[in-house]
């Protein structure tokens, strides 16, 4: 069955039970086949070494005749083929074999239905015999390769014959019968499960039946976007009915809810609508972390792309605003090539700056993402017309997102404001620009997120393994502010290479030296940095310091 405006087909219950069912009939029958083959293999391995033991004791009287035989009348090669042609008539296995494997390895006889070999290649086991025979240990059971196949036996040393008699079969052709007996269960065990699965679909169809029809109702005031009361008058007395009439209980609340989903879409507003009944005109100061997001270039972008603009901003929105809402973040606002994200709004365990810094980086995944997609076009393209042309390059240069993010956190305003004929959420205090000011030297420094010392601290305070490497950037006085203050690049464990941490150690080396004003020396140690985050370090230690130099850069632009 498929919904009316969905290509989503809905499965019956009736059909998921009945799978289910079976499953699990399934899996139980063939668990217990299973279990009672190993137990049914260990048995015959308990019996099958008992033969074993009992043919090789017989084995070991008849050489020791033939010896007796061979010292008499000195032919050696008549008595080692009798013990042969005698140990053959013994073996009933295709693969069975005797052995007589002198303590060097070399066989000294060989009877089998296999062709003959010079030689017993598994060393690891000779050994372990022979160190068995030397603590006075001559026999015991043995697991072995021999021909490239498994083999298991018992093994004794004789010692007129100088040399070790194993008799021993095949593992696979060991296991070969009771394998197919295995599979012949399996085949029966499928048969009957799915012959039961039938006769359940058909008893449950009729028993469930009134499922299907509470389902058709409700596909029909989704369509409708209108809720109404299922008519349960023809419904017998059993928990679907009762289904139904909780639904029907629920309706009048859920179409009071749903003028308020249409205000609001943040989480934090649908639970305390859905907590309170109401939603109020009110906000309390709060300790939140704030991300700002920019997209680079965007009147480049917009002047390009024209009413396109919309298209590639909804595709990469689509999947960031995902991920904010992923990591128990808010939305506070969408401007144009700008997303203000609020994290701890919603009370949670996990630590809002912790989470404001992953999903910092997980916005950098999807507009990475976003110019994959368009460099697959590109090549698409590119493979059917040839090459682009200036036109075509231009919209493939502004589709190639690329964004900054700022994080910033403290003391901020949160709450709803408006009338209650229109009210949205926002969040206003100095943190909140601050984030603005911060996801603009991510293009002064050419790195994707720039954070505060509050966001820092917040982390290392409260969050044990988090996995983040923090870097001090700078110490930046920003366009309105009159004091300086730090900043700092957070590098995700997955990000922080080898390389990355040597070309950091010396930005660092170069960075206390540009702050205590040694500008000459700074300017060696940023030139070994080959990072772009020391090119604006390169250009600035190039002039000479200033008299009045207190570590701190004035920004002259927002």
């Amino acid at each position: 069955m498929k919904t009316k405006n969905s290509k989503v087909r809905v499965v019956p219950v009736t059909i998921k039970i009945v799978i289910s069912f079976t499953l699990f009939i399934l899996i139980s029958n063939f668990s217990t086949n299973y279990i009672n083959l190993i137990f049914n293999r260990t048995e015959l391995f308990k019996l099958m070494n008992q033969l074993l033991i009992k043919d090789l004791k017989s084995m070991y009287s008849y050489c020791n005749n033939q010896h007796a035989i061979y010292q008499f009348d000195n032919d050696f090669e008549s008595s080692i083929s009798s013990i042969e042609q005698n140990g053959r008539r013994e073996l009933k296995n295709q693969k069975a074999v005797l052995l007589g494997v002198k303590r060097d390895g070399k066989i000294l006889l060989q009877a089998s239905h296999i062709a003959k070999i010079d030689t017993f290649n598994d060393q690891t086991v000779l050994n372990h015999i022979n160190t068995q025979l030397d603590q006075n240990q001559d026999e015991g059971q043995i697991h072995f390769k021999f021909n490239g196949e498994e083999y298991f036996g018992v093994y004794k040393y004789n010692t007129k014959w100088d040399a070790f008699l194993l008799r021993a079969e095949e593992l696979n052709e060991f296991y070969a019968e009771s394998r197919a007996i295995f599979k012949n269960i399996s085949y029966i065990i499928i048969a009957i499960s799915i012959l039961m699965a039938i006769i359940g679909v058909l008893m449950l169809r009729y028993l469930l039946r009134y499922i299907h029809y509470i389902t058709v109702e409700i596909q029909r005031m989704i369509s409708s976007q209108e809720l109404g009361i299922i008519d349960l008058k023809n419904a017998s007395n059993d928990d679907i009915t009762y289904l139904g009439v909780a639904f029907n209980s629920l309706s009048s609340l859920i179409n009071n809810l749903i003028h308020i989903f249409q205000k609001f879409t943040n989480q934090d507003i649908v639970n305390k609508a859905y907590r309170e009944r109401e939603v109020k005109l009110e906000g309390t100061s709060q300790e939140l972390t704030i991300l700002f997001s920019d997209i680079k270039s965007f009147t480049f972008i917009t002047e390009t792309l024209g009413n396109e603009i919309i298209n590639l901003l909804n595709m990469y929105y689509d999947d960031a605003i995902r991920k904010v809402v992923k990591n128990q973040g808010v939305i506070g606002s969408i401007i144009g090539d700008a997303i203000l994200s609020v994290f701890g709004v919603l009370k949670s365990e996990q630590n809002k700056s912790h989470l404001a810094v992953l999903t910092a980086y997980e916005l950098q995944d999807a507009t990475e993402e976003l110019r994959n997609r368009m460099s697959d076009i590109k090549a698409t393209i590119e493979k059917e017309q040839g090459e682009l042309t200036d036109d075509e390059w231009r919209v493939y240069e502004a589709v190639l997102l690329e964004i900054g993010v700022g994080i910033d956190g403290g003391q901020v305003f949160y709450g709803t404001l408006g009338s209650y004929v229109r009210m949205t959420n926002t969040v206003i205090g100095d943190n909140v620009n601050a984030a603005s000011r911060l996801e603009g030297l991510t293009r002064v420094y050419k790195i994707p997120v720039i954070c505060s010392k509050f966001v820092m601290n917040d982390i290392k305070n409260n969050v044990s393994d988090h996995g983040i490497e923090f870097y001090e950037i700078d110490t930046v006085q920003v366009k309105g502010k009159t004091t300086g203050k730090k900043v700092f690049w957070p590098i995700t464990r997955e990000l922080f290479t080898e390389d990355l941490k040597k070309q950091m150690t010396d930005f660092q080396i170069g960075l206390e030296q540009y702050y205590n004003g040694n500008w000459p020396e700074a300017n060696q140690s940023f030139n070994k940095c080959s990072l772009p985050l020391a090119e604006v370090f390169k250009f600035r230690t190039q002039e000479t310091c200033p008299d009045n130099w207190n570590g701190i850069w004035q920004m002259q632009t927002k």
